[in-house]
Order: C-alpha cells, then sequence, then structure tokens
C-alpha cells in the first residue's frame, strides 16, 4: 500500500466548526494536545507488563476502507502501524470490524467469528510486536449461544492481548441481525498509566456508556466506529459533548469509503475535555495523530459538573 503524503493540521480553537472535508487520501498529524490515563485492569483479560507512566501520549486513528478480506485488511494494518509506529504515536485506533468488514451479512460474520485469542488476535499482536505499537481493532467474536459480538480488542507493544469489550448497543436491522449485544458495561483499564475505556460506534452515541467509564475515572474513551456518511452530528455534537460533560478525551476511529450500498463518512476525531476538537480526519483514508498531555485534564477537571450530581434523586 503506498504512503499518502502527510499533511500537518492545526487543532482548531474551541468551539469552532470542525476543519474541511477532504476527499483525498491523506496523514494527518495534530499539534501536540493533551490526554491522560492511569490504572486498573478489564475484567478477565490478561495483564501485560507495566510500563513507566508518561506524560504525554501520541495515538493515532487508522480511518480506512474495508478490504476486501482479513489477509488484505491485515496487509493494510502492517502499513499503517509501520506509519503510525513512524511518526511516533504509541497507539494505532482502528475502525469498527475492521479486520472483517461490517456490513457483510450474518452468515458471512458468523464464519469469520472467532474466540478473543483467535488466529486474528495472534496476528495482531506480532503487527503489533514488529511496529512496537499498541493496537485497538474490531472483530467478531464468537459467541457459542447465539449470534457473534461485535468487539474490540487492545493488544500493546509487547503482544498481550491488555483489555476487551463486546459493543453494548446495536445499530439498526442490520446490526440486530448479524451480533448479539454484549452483556457486560465497560470497564477502565491500565496502560503506561493511563486510564483507558473502550466503546463501539453507537454506544458513544448515548450519555450512559461514556459516564460509566468516566465515574471509574477514565482519561480517555477509545472508539472504533462505522459511522455512515448521513450521521456527521455524531462527530459535530455528540463527541464534543461527551468530552466535556465527562471531562476526558474521546477518539473516534472511523471507516471511510463505500461498503455495499452503505459509505462510511470518515472524519475520524480527537476531542479534548472542554469538548474541544483537537483534530479531525477528512472523508478519505487518512491518518491522523494527536500528541495528548496529562495537564489538559489537570487543569479541565476542577470545573467539572460531576462531584455536583444529584445521585439521591
Amino acid at each position: 500500500m503506498p504512503t499518502p503524503p502527510a499533511v500537518r493540521a492545526e487543532p482548531p480553537p474551541a468551539g469552532a466548526e470542525p476543519a474541511s472535508v477532504r476527499t483525498e487520501p491523506v496523514s494527518v498529524r495534530a499539534e501536540p494536545t493533551s490526554i491522560r490515563a492511569a490504572s486498573t485492569s478489564v475484567r478477565g483479560e490478561p495483564t501485560s507488563v507495566r510500563a513507566e507512566p508518561v506524560e504525554a501520549l501520541t495515538l493515532a486513528l487508522w480511518q480506512s476502507p474495508y478490504a476486501p478480506t482479513p489477509a488484505h485488511a491485515l496487509a493494510a494494518l502492517d502499513t499503517a502501524a509501520a506509519q503510525a509506529s513512524a511518526q511516533g504515536a504509541a497507539l494505532l485506533v482502528c475502525p469498527e470490524m475492521s479486520l472483517t468488514g461490517y456490513q457483510i451479512g450474518a452468515a458471512h460474520i458468523a464464519a469469520l467469528a472467532e474466540p478473543a485469542d483467535g488466529p486474528l488476535s495472534q496476528a495482531v499482536a506480532t503487527l503489533a510486536q514488529r511496529h512496537r505499537v499498541a493496537i485497538v481493532y474490531g472483530y467478531p467474536e464468537r459467541h457459542t449461544e447465539g449470534r457473534p459480538y461485535n468487539a474490540v480488542q487492545f493488544i500493546d507493544a509487547a503482544g498481550q492481548r491488555l483489555a476487551h469489550y463486546r459493543k453494548t448497543h446495536l445499530f439498526g436491522d442490520v446490526d440486530r441481525a448479524q451480533f448479539s449485544p454484549g452483556p457486560q458495561a465497560p470497564a477502565v483499564f491500565a496502560w503506561r498509566g493511563w486510564r483507558l475505556g473502550l466503546l463501539v460506534c453507537y454506544d458513544i452515541e448515548f450519555p450512559e456508556p461514556a459516564r460509566m467509564l468516566a465515574l471509574q475515572g477514565a482519561d480517555a474513551v477509545l472508539v472504533p466506529t462505522a459511522n455512515m456518511i448521513e450521521f456527521d452530528e455524531v462527530q459535530r455534537v455528540l463527541l464534543p459533548a461527551r468530552a466535556l460533560e465527562n471531562r476526558l478525551y474521546v477518539a473516534y476511529a472511523n471507516a471511510c469509503g463505500p461498503e455495499g450500498s452503505t459509505t462510511y463518512g470518515g472524519l475520524s476525531t480527537v476531542c479534548g475535555p472542554m469538548g474541544a476538537v483537537l483534530a479531525q480526519a477528512g472523508r478519505g483514508e487518512a491518518l491522523l495523530l494527536a500528541t495528548l498531555a496529562r495537564n489538559d485534564l489537570t487543569e479541565a477537571r476542577p470545573s467539572s459538573q460531576l462531584p455536583h450530581r444529584r445521585t439521591d434523586l
């Protein structure tokens, strides 16, 4: 896969409209801003070797069209992970169902479904180790008592499975025909001294999942997604709102381009804890980078409304 030309994007000021739409593949890098995350482990998942906490964290959002097969998707991920690592990212976040495709039919999803430690997990672990970058990716998880789960997994740079989550809010007839809803609430996990949470696509459009993570002390929510081009209000309105109301960061990695009769809208986005859009991709293929620092959370949280909630009502 050819390397897209690098374009440096200045993050817009708080309250400004998102950057204009791009129609060509780009690799966008945002100027340093901020994020934080610290620790607690996800239930039932193995923990990896702890690294020293870091004051700044560079992450990359891989905005990509869906590949025709998992083998093609892994080859594209290999390229994206190499590029992300070369540009200084410690973490690469991929779209929803990034290794198989999303709207491919219930029978195909079921045929490709595998356990959390299956061949796709092992292949991603190899790429994470090769490029020394943590990877969040989406895949169909086998479910012995029903349709597969729409799942995401965090694999660290040592190739260890650190966190796992199953989408709880299914969107529309396609999602419900292909998947079972996840039975567990999202949980915060620890990585390099940061507190992170995972959600999938439609989950972030509800206040409750992000609030659950915030109440567990999350510093950032990582959201693989497959948002269609008709629903840009998610990036324009809901992502800044979720970040602001919970005083945390939201990193939203969307697919782009067509898949059957569906077109995904891109506009992968990183929002800061005061609701500002810190970085946003265009419509086409992109590698969006943002460097996040703890200080912004420290400055934002004294004005948070969370301590003043009326939990007695």
